[in-house]
């Protein structure tokens, strides 16, 4: 019986002595884990031991004090985001939708906007730097849905090109310059502005493109408002803007339009087609002032290809094309057309914006300074301001707004700019916005060009004075 016993004892003792040796070398591993521990507990601060526990009785929406609030910080985060641009200076709010045109009254103190929400609406600008600006908004009849819009008579209407099913219309709303009452953004009591005239289907069932009004100051033209509508077939109406008379009506023959400009004095219209030419027609004014005839008088030849914008130069006198070729040019039309003189080339510059294959990228949008001497200009979300005397790029905002750029429009005069009076540029686009935009500083020299001589002297406040010497032609 013994020898059994034994071998029962020896079978049991390995398993044993291998859970003997296990465990103590486990409990070895635990205490070396503890020591470790008990040191790195040993070498943390006491502040900071404090805070963690303070972290873990504080509720998880109260913010830790000394830290800014999340939406705080975001909306910090935001507002410094929203000017990207040194140029950049307000931007104006309140659209729903794409705001697909905008124009300056004559005194520079109003701005208004169409919208795709069907909304006109007015901005009182007194500083342009404000924080907030009245509005005054008008809704357009059911239906209507703006494309285009231009002051009427001074401060007081604007004409306003609204697509239908049926074809476009024009409305001219009266009484537009109240700012609303209490000083709130909104229109308050106020009761809406009037329409005082409206045609409706004016260019049958095409759409109107562009609006542009001017002052009939040349010749015997009384100083009345005359509005022009350029449809995207190809013809022109010249509108009354107060009485709403249709005055007359031109057609390009350019198998589709582009846009269309009238000189400041209201003497000549010009219109950007799909052909290389650039067609030009006189307002004749009577001896009571009233409109006698529209004659075709002049036909800009140069381009290689389409153009697709043009702007007249404040004295009337000259006009800046761009074209699909890749070129701007500036034209003298103060010529003796009627002893068939030709308009002169001034200057061919070329578009100094290119795509990502190195192609002349397409200026959509032209406007000139009112000084005569920075040229505004549009590629898709791209705003540039151009020296028209050389080309020379002044600046560049690349996406300007968030979509392509539905128009631009200068100040026809200074506007308070936080005490300095500043000459500045407005831009519309999908994005919802309509932003101002400070023109970028040069060289102070002398200058002449649509403009009175400007003097050196006259340029302590650089950014507001705006480009001191960029024409001199």
């Amino acid at each position: 019986m013994a020898a059994p016993a034994v071998q029962v004892a020896s079978a049991l003792s390995v398993p044993l002595l291998s859970a003997i040796l296990g465990g103590a070398i486990a409990l070895l591993f635990l205490a070396g884990y503890l020591r470790r521990k008990r040191a790195d507990i040993a070498h943390v601060p006491p502040s900071a031991t404090a805070a963690a526990a303070a972290q873990q009785v504080r509720p998880s929406n109260q913010p830790r004090k000394g830290s800014r609030p999340h939406h705080h910080a975001a909306a910090a985060d935001k507002e410094a985001a929203k000017k990207h641009h040194h140029l950049d200076l307000n931007t104006l709010r309140g659209h729903t939708d794409c705001v697909t045109a905008l124009s300056f009254s004559g005194d520079a103190g109003s701005l208004a906007t169409v919208c795709a929400d069907g909304a006109v609406r007015v901005f009182r600008i007194d500083d342009a730097s404000s924080k907030s600006f009245k509005i005054l908004k008008i809704d357009l009849p059911a239906g209507a849905h703006p494309t285009a819009i231009a002051f009427s008579e001074g401060t007081s209407s604007v004409v306003v090109a609204a697509q239908a099913l049926l074809g476009s219309s024009l409305y001219m709303y009266a009484d537009v310059s109240a700012p609303p009452t209490g000083g709130n953004k909104q229109q308050g009591k106020l009761s809406p502005p009037e329409i005082k005239w409206d045609h409706k289907k004016i260019h049958g069932k095409e759409s109107v493109l562009n609006l542009a009004a001017a002052r009939a100051t040349h010749g015997t033209g009384d100083g009345s408002t005359i509005v022009i509508s350029c449809s995207e077939a190809t013809d022109i109406k010249i509108w009354h803007g107060k009485s709403g008379k249709e005055l007359g009506t031109v057609d390009t023959n350019q198998l589709k339009n582009n846009m269309a400009d009238i000189s400041p004095n209201g003497r000549f219209i010009a219109a950007a087609a799909f052909t290389a030419d650039v067609k030009v027609w006189e307002i004749v004014y009577s001896k009571d002032s009233s409109v006698k005839e529209v004659n075709r008088v002049m036909q800009l030849k140069g381009h290689k290809s389409a153009v697709t914008s043009l702007c007249f130069t404040p004295d009337s006198e000259k006009i800046i094309t761009a074209s699909k070729d890749g070129t701007i040019r500036v034209w003298n039309i103060n010529v003796r057309y009627h002893l068939d003189e030709d308009p002169k080339t001034l200057r061919v510059l070329a578009i100094p914006l290119h795509d990502s294959e190195g192609s002349p990228c397409l200026y959509n949008h032209m406007g000139i300074s009112p000084d005569g001497k920075v040229l505004a200009v549009t590629s898709g979300s791209t705003l540039q301001w151009l020296c028209a005397e050389t080309g020379a790029v002044l600046d560049t905002a690349e996406k300007a707004h968030e979509g392509d750029i539905a128009g631009i429009a200068w100040a026809p005069r200074t506007i308070p700019n936080g005490g300095a009076p500043a000459f500045l540029l407005a831009t519309c686009g999908e994005d919802k916005k309509v932003k101002l935009w400070l023109a970028p500083e040069d060289d102070p020299r002398p200058s002449r060009i649509g403009s009175n001589v400007v003097h050196p002297k006259e340029t302590q406040h650089k950014r507001s004075r705006i480009m001191i010497g960029c024409f001199d032609m």
